[in-house]
């Protein structure tokens, strides 16, 4: 199992070890490769846990603070695929695409604007897991001020 940054991190990979509020647990049918695969998407492994018989039991792995992944052997029985949105944190989605077209497995259509002001990058595990990053438009939000004031106002920050 490699612990070596990918040549394109996500920005703010936070190393830290803290109680996590919320985590996915994704099952993997090959676990050094999704996890090889996570690792172009920005992910870093903070933990590879060993099993029974030597075998890695557990990869924690983590894009930026409270995005954690947790993936699992897959068991003989597959579950359903899981599917979670993240913030894109400012990672360029054009930029992550086009390096994760060059890995192994998975797909990676996009990135597509949504009706909401947000372009989403949707990333599909070789094992058919989802992961959602998100990243505001912000000059399309700037420019309709009735969004821009609810965005804010939304957020704390005072409405002019």
């Amino acid at each position: 199992m490699t612990t070596e940054r990918p040549a394109r991190p996500a920005p703010g990979v936070d190393r830290d070890i803290y109680p996590m509020p919320a985590f996915v647990k994704f099952e993997a049918a090959d676990l050094p490769a999704t996890t090889r695969w996570y690792e172009a998407a920005g992910f870093v492994v903070l933990a590879a846990l060993p099993g029974p018989g030597g075998s890695t039991a557990l990869v924690h792995l983590r894009r930026q603070r409270h995005q954690d992944i947790l993936l699992v052997p897959a068991q003989a029985a597959p579950q359903s695929a899981g599917r979670i949105t993240m913030a894109a944190g400012g990672d360029d989605l054009r930029l992550r695409a086009a390096y994760l077209a060059a890995a192994s497995g998975g797909s990676v259509p996009g990135p597509s604007p949504t009706p909401w002001r947000s372009d989403d990058l949707t990333l599909t595990d070789p094992d058919g897991n989802v992961v959602v990053l998100t990243e505001p438009r912000r000059a399309d939000i700037d420019a309709d001020p009735a969004w821009s004031a609810m965005v804010r106002d939304s957020v704390g920050r005072k409405v002019a």
